[in-house]
């Protein structure tokens, strides 16, 4: 198997534990939306052995995906984030018991057929290069301040679901930086050895991937639907924007590549949006039930 071959077993990989944890922190976010404090729910996580089980799966799943950067791009590893969201609806469902609707499937072949097409245009063998330490600093800088932006917009927000958005955006920035910062370190490491897990970059990688870990499981109490929808559309737009911008990658065909593969990130944009609809709604109706039977 080839490198390409390699990175995109690795991130379905890591997009499977990816979902399993997700939907791991949306059951406990659910169990403890009625007994802790909004402010203070997410922190006191950090204090329950259960909550690390998902920090354990979040880590199996960011080493798989560690790995899979080693091999492949941004522009082929990110998109297959995507998976993480069918895989953990599609889990959901099954712990739920019902069955999957016809919206649902029409999602997963939207999602599935566009990342077939990004996946078709990404270059097989390329020669990938690593974030200078400008440019590092450049992009530390620029995501701290987004973050800082959403962060605060978030927490002056009364209702739950915008401010769960406004977490799973920060959420996606944060893995979708900290994903080019281990790109940048694996390739290091490859030429210089592993004192590079000394630099500025791989300590981004752990402040980043833990904040986005954070923000995610506050993101998680209105529900896994749209929350993880926006932190799978935001994670791989971030990383393709550093990966085209800064590091030198394309797709294939040139001009026409890069349109059909701008044509098949919407297409599955567009599925992630109908999964995450169907699912938001069907939490709206549980909701509607409880408060009827009481």
């Amino acid at each position: 198997m080839n490198a390409w071959g390699l990175a995109v077993g690795l991130s379905v990989a890591a997009a499977l534990f990816h979902a399993v944890a997700a939907v791991f922190q949306e059951r406990m976010a659910s169990d403890r939306r009625a007994k802790v404090a909004r402010r203070l729910g997410t922190l006191r996580m950090l204090w329950r052995a259960r909550w690390w089980w998902a920090v354990v799966l979040t880590g199996v799943a960011s080493a798989l995906h560690v790995a899979a950067l080693h091999f492949g791009p941004l522009t082929v590893v990110q998109p297959l984030g995507a998976l993480t969201l069918v895989l953990a609806l599609s889990m959901s469902a099954v712990l739920a018991g019902r069955r999957v609707a016809r919206s649902e499937w029409c999602g997963l072949g939207f999602t599935m057929a566009g990342l077939g097409v990004l996946l078709a245009l990404s270059p097989v063998d390329t020669e990938r290069d690593s974030l200078a330490p400008g440019e590092v600093l450049g992009v530390t800088l620029a995501a701290v301040g987004a973050l800082a932006v959403l962060i605060l917009v978030a927490t002056r927000s009364r209702r739950l679901v915008p401010r769960s958005l406004l977490h799973a955006a920060a959420a996606g920035i944060a893995f979708g930086v900290a994903s080019a910062f281990a790109q940048t370190v694996t390739i290091r490491m490859s030429r210089s050895g592993w004192e590079e897990v000394l630099t500025p970059a791989a300590a981004m990688v752990v402040v980043l991937a833990f904040g986005g870990l954070l923000l995610a499981q506050a993101a998680y109490r209105a529900g896994i639907g749209a929350p993880l929808a926006t932190l799978t559309i935001v994670n791989p737009i971030v990383a393709a924007v550093i990966g085209l911008r800064l590091l030198g990658e394309h797709f294939q065909a040139g001009l026409a590549g890069a349109v059909l593969a701008g044509v098949g990130a919407m297409v599955a944009a567009g599925g992630i949006v109908l999964l995450a609809r169907q699912r938001q709604a069907l939490v709206v109706r549980e909701k509607v039930l409880v408060s009827g039977g009481v």
